[in-house]
């Protein structure tokens, strides 16, 4: 009986142990970052240094950082010093040990050791003294980075041009900015202290390190000898992301890494800035705080010309049990981030709205009565997924996207001159004609760059028309189809990337080969031709010849008798490039949703970080692996549970504007807003040289702008730029007044043969009937019962008065009136003028 009990308490025990080990296996505990893994930190110099990261694991798995929180000790003392911040740095050689406490958590410990603190480092230029100048925005563009300086001195913008910076700093102006004697009392010191009067006012503390190191240099010597300097070959940040609370801090720990091998802390040497200012700010310390928004937010860490990104999300925090059942891999990896997030979506829109929502964004039009009836009658399951086929597959779905790449494409008339309108007509169609038959993307890109011969018979050659610079050229291609901005590095290098002079020159020698012959008022004979000559371009800043080049690729070896371009265009729609697929994707899921997963759309770089990246990356491969079908990628994302859902936001989600909680509303574009106002007064467009009645939509290229204020004032392009940035969707005070009363207004609402003529005329209907047509016309749906009420009083009111006064007002008169005058509230109505 004893031996039961026994064996009975030794089981209890061992259940109890068990348990206490369970939890305290799920207990918070501290951890360190130190770069590479390493054991400990390694201090080899007097000016070394070393920013910890001190992080809480809690109970919960989630990650705090408790780098400022944590009470920081080193024994024994006199080798290194610890700040509060958790910054060390060296006192003498030794080994230390630094052990960082918290009351909710075991300490931990961190060896420290420094080593040849007798030898100290001498100041290197480019290294230590350029990154200070950058932080303190001396060489920015808005101070003497500029491209003629300020005040007679001039740096080099952001750095990226050491030598001639060194030269301005020491030798310029007689030298007067450097005083080797007393290098406190150099010009260049005491603006940057504002110790005496600066334009830029103080940018480094009288007493501070910044300060400290460049008197260094200067008492050195001011030596600059790039060939024996190591130049920094990458940096890293940690962490990369993070999930974190509103409110919350994140230090982040910056190194740089050698060409001989070292690596060194560059936390309060490299330059941080916030992509999303509204969600998050960081200091010169690299402790990012963020704010009360949700989301996802990205902070950009720059060092000389590398760059890095930290990204981070934010939680709401609320339950979502209930998410949607997703459609596609879309919603998988959208409704993944609303958990994620706790941030729960809006329902499902309703068959009016989706109806309405799904022809404007694919057909840029208003579904007509019949289609509106026909699709809420349906009781089909796959109604939806018809309808999109149905769409793709109409002559609307090749208008409005021909529309869209027209603009992006630059199809601009020139003054509106018949002999240049016969070549946009041109390449408008060619555009039109492709969208129709569904051609490939990648055949699409290639016809279109490698074009030649005339426009009357390779119409993709009007784009070298349009766009005649190698430069201007280059920097379309790059923009439109590769989402690289590389503009900035014609004249230096890229601030936000890692493009150089070299990569712009090498990728415009593509097109440095092309030559034109125009023939005078026919530019529908004029020839684009391959001279037959070996393709270089000249970097005007090193006076060197580059060779075509790809972009992050090796420079290539293109005989003369070979048109670069076709290197070029192999090299675009290579399936293995990655910039091309992720362009167009997210350029259509902008389309579709107002916003891109990387916004703006075309400027897809490591510092502008995607909202959704792994959505991206699927969505890009998806595209890849259709064989580049344009059509594919709009029938995925439309049948998207994301896309379907409404723009009604909850409780929750009323703030969302990046994670796709709910569908964001959007005015409507210019020519839809004035084809839906037409389609719904039974009005019909009539611009010069255009058939009576083409929708706006399918108008070529600009030359309508000319002629239709309204077209102008709610912002279609001029198509002046390759960005789709140049439409515009703002709200001023001349598009109300222009809604409200215009000539416009009242020539649409008062046509001839228009909607109130004819519902004046209908005697077949009765009012109810008419006021119900014109709302699922307009809507697509049926009015409620106090919009059904106010019309049928309005037509009676308008009665009453013709009653009262025949010959003044005659009945049918009053009636087309009340008909106007419902239609013109009626689109001026959000409801209509927005899609939602």
């Amino acid at each position: 009986m004893k031996l039961k009990h026994l064996i009975l308490l030794f089981v209890l025990f061992a259940g109890l142990l068990s348990g206490e080990l369970e939890n305290s296996s799920q207990a918070a505990q501290l951890e360190a970052y130190l770069p590479n893994q390493a054991k400990n930190i390694e201090l080899s110099d007097p000016d070394a240094r070393q920013q910890l990261l001190i992080t809480l694991k809690e109970e919960s798995g989630s990650l705090r950082d408790v780098t400022r929180e944590v009470k920081y000790q080193i024994v024994p003392a006199g080798i290194a010093e610890v700040s509060p911040t958790g910054y060390v740095r060296p006192l003498s050689n030794g080994t230390a040990t630094i052990t960082a406490q918290l009351a909710s958590a075991p300490s931990i410990k961190i060896p420290v050791h420094v080593s040849s603190f007798e030898q100290r480092r001498p100041v290197s230029f480019y290294n230590d003294v350029i990154p200070q100048l950058t932080r303190g925005g001396c060489n920015s563009g808005a101070c003497h980075g500029t491209p003629s300086g300020k005040n007679n001195f001039h740096l080099s913008l952001l750095g990226f041009e050491p030598g001639n910076d060194f030269e301005y700093i020491t030798k310029e102006s007689l030298g007067r900015r450097i005083n080797p004697a007393a290098p406190e009392t150099s010009l260049l010191l005491q603006k940057a202290a504002g110790t005496v009067p600066h334009g830029g006012g103080s940018r480094f503390k009288p007493d501070g390190a910044e300060i400290k190191l460049i008197s260094r240099w200067i008492r050195e010597g001011m030596h600059y000898d790039p060939e024996k300097e190591p130049t920094v070959t990458k940096i890293d940040i940690f962490p990369k992301d993070r999930v974190l609370p509103k409110q919350a801090t994140q230090q982040l720990v910056v190194t740089a890494y050698f060409s001989d091998g070292t690596e060194r802390d560059i936390t309060r040497m490299a330059e941080y800035k916030p992509n999303q200012p509204k969600m998050s700010e960081v200091n010169e310390h690299g402790v990012v705080k963020l704010k009360d928004q949700t989301g996802t937010t990205s902070v950009m860490i720059r060092f000389q010309e590398h760059v890095a990104v930290f990204m981070t999300t934010i939680p709401l925090g609320q339950p979502t049990p209930h998410l949607p059942t997703p459609e596609n891999f879309i919603d998988q990896h959208v409704f993944a981030k609303l958990k994620v997030l706790g941030l729960p979506p809006s329902e499902r829109c309703d068959d009016s709205t989706f109806l309405r929502r799904v022809t404007l964004d694919i057909t840029g039009r208003i579904p007509t009565l019949e289609q509106t009836k026909a699709f809420l009658a349906d009781q089909r399951p796959d109604k939806r997924a018809r309808k999109i086929d149905e769409l793709l597959n109409s002559p609307g779905y090749a208008d409005l996207f021909a529309s869209k790449w027209a603009g992006i494409l630059r199809n601009k008339a020139g003054g509106n001159l018949e002999q240049v309108a016969r070549e946009t007509f041109g390449f408008h169609a060619w555009i039109r004609t492709s969208l129709a038959m569904n051609k490939p993307y990648n055949e699409f890109v290639t016809e279109l760059v490698t074009a030649r011969g005339k426009p009357g018979t390779n119409p993709a050659v009007s784009w070298y028309r349009a766009v005649k610079d190698p430069k201007d050229q280059m920097a379309d291609i790059a923009q439109v189809f590769l989402g690289v901005r590389i503009q900035c590095a014609q004249c230096h290098h890229h601030p936000y990337e890692k493009w150089s002079q070299d990569d712009f020159y090498g990728f415009q020698a593509f097109f440095n080969t092309l030559g034109r012959k125009e023939v005078y008022k026919l530019p529908e004979d004029d020839i684009v031709y391959h001279k037959r000559i070996v393709a270089v371009a000249k970097n005007p800043n090193t006076d060197q010849e580059l060779k075509p080049t790809p972009l992050d690729g090796a420079a290539l070896e293109i005989p003369a008798e070979r048109d670069p371009r076709i290197d070029l265009a192999n090299w675009i729609t290579d399936p293995q490039n990655p910039f091309f697929a992720k362009m167009l994707v997210n350029r259509y899921w902008k389309h579709f949703f107002g916003r891109g997963l990387v916004e703006p759309e075309d400027d897809i770089r490591i510092t502008n970080p995607a909202t959704h990246p792994e959505l991206l990356n699927q969505l890009a491969d998806s595209f890849v692996k259709s064989n580049y079908d344009l059509k594919a990628i709009c029938r995925t994302i439309c049948n998207s549970r994301t896309y379907q859902l409404s723009s009604f936001p909850n409780q929750y989600n009323q703030n969302d504007e990046q994670n796709y909680a709910r569908y964001y509303p959007r005015r409507l574009p210019a020519e839809m807003m004035l084809d839906a106002m037409n389609d719904v007064a039974g009005a019909r467009n009539n611009f010069n040289h255009q058939p009576v009645g083409i929708r706006a939509v399918a108008l070529p290229d600009d030359s309508a702008n000319v002629e239709s204020f309204f077209l102008r004032v709610f912002g279609r392009p001029q198509m002046d730029t390759a960005c789709e940035c140049e439409r515009t969707a703002n709200a001023d005070l001349a598009q109300s007044l222009h809604l409200i009363n215009s000539d416009t207004m009242q020539q649409i609402l008062s046509a001839s043969d228009g909607q109130a003529v004819q519902l004046a005329r209908e005697k077949t209907k009765d009012d109810q009937t008419h006021i119900k047509e014109l709302y699922l016309h307009a809507f697509s749906r049926l009015p409620t019962q106090n919009e059904l009420e106010t019309g049928l009083n309005h037509l009676q009111k308008k009665r009453n008065q013709s009653k009262a006064d025949p010959k003044k007002l005659s009945l049918e008169q009053a009636e087309k009136q009340a008909y106007e005058d419902i239609i013109w509230v009626m689109i001026n109505t959000k409801e209509f003028l927005f899609n939602h």
